[in-house]
Parts: structure tokens; C-alpha cells; sequence
């Protein structure tokens, strides 16, 4: 009886929690609700190139932090160190990019950019030389 009262208990507990898993590269958000892949998906890349592609054009040179890199290595799932910051992205990209559940935010980083939860700095995708 005891047994069956604690498989329950442990049941119940787990039922409602949120998790993230890492599978080859992409990082997975469920929960019982609403299962979710938060990423770059492959219409914001397309928006991204094109806002920065087209700021080169214009001869618009990015402000880059000169101090501020991804550390080498720095993968899908791992954290953001908390020496790093990154700054927001322009507000008139991320306007034409799709909304994110309010826990998370995309930085530009030097050259690249981060999708991440604000608190606990995951790093759920990477564009690597995105804004360089």
C-alpha cells in the first residue's frame, strides 16, 4: 500500500514539471500544455539575413562590442557565461521576427546572436556570424 501511495506521489509530482531536453543539437521545451521547440526557425533566418544583408548595403556597419565574443565551444544547451551581456537586437528586426514566451530573448553577442531563457542564460540556438 505504501508502495503504490508513493509511486503516485511521485507521479503527481512529476506530471506538471517542465522540461527541456537536448537531442542532437536542438533543445525541446515541454510541457503537459504545449509542447514547444523554441529556436531559429528558418523564416527568421531568412529575416535576419536580409536585415543585415541589407545594412551592408547600405554601408551601415554593425556596432559590434569588441570585447564581448561567445566563448569557443559555447554549444545548443550549454549557459551563457554571466560576464557576458550582449545587447538586443534592433527593435525594428525583432519586430518582423516571430514573438517569443516571455522568458526568453534573442542578444547579439559580437558578431552572433542567441536565443536564451532570461534567468537561467540556456542557450537554446546560435547564429553564428549572423551580424558581423
Amino acid at each position: 500500500m505504501l508502495k503504490k501511495f508513493l509511486i503516485l506521489l511521485l507521479m503527481l509530482t512529476v506530471a506538471g514539471c517542465a522540461t527541456h531536453a537536448a537531442t542532437s543539437g536542438r533543445v525541446a521545451l515541454r510541457d503537459d500544455r504545449a509542447p514547444a521547440e523554441l529556436r531559429f526557425h528558418e523564416q527568421d533566418r531568412a529575416v535576419v539575413k536580409e536585415y543585415y544583408r541589407a545594412a551592408k548595403a547600405k554601408k551601415l556597419k554593425p556596432a559590434l562590442a569588441k570585447h564581448e565574443r561567445l566563448p569557443p565551444g559555447l554549444a545548443k544547451g550549454d549557459t551563457l557565461p554571466p560576464s557576458l551581456h550582449g545587447r538586443p537586437l534592433p527593435g525594428e528586426l525583432e519586430a518582423r521576427l516571430q514573438l517569443l514566451p516571455g522568458a526568453y530573448v534573442r542578444l547579439i553577442i559580437g558578431p552572433d546572436m542567441v536565443l536564451m531563457h532570461r534567468n537561467t542564460r540556456l542557450v537554446l540556438d546560435i547564429l553564428y556570424g549572423i551580424a558581423g
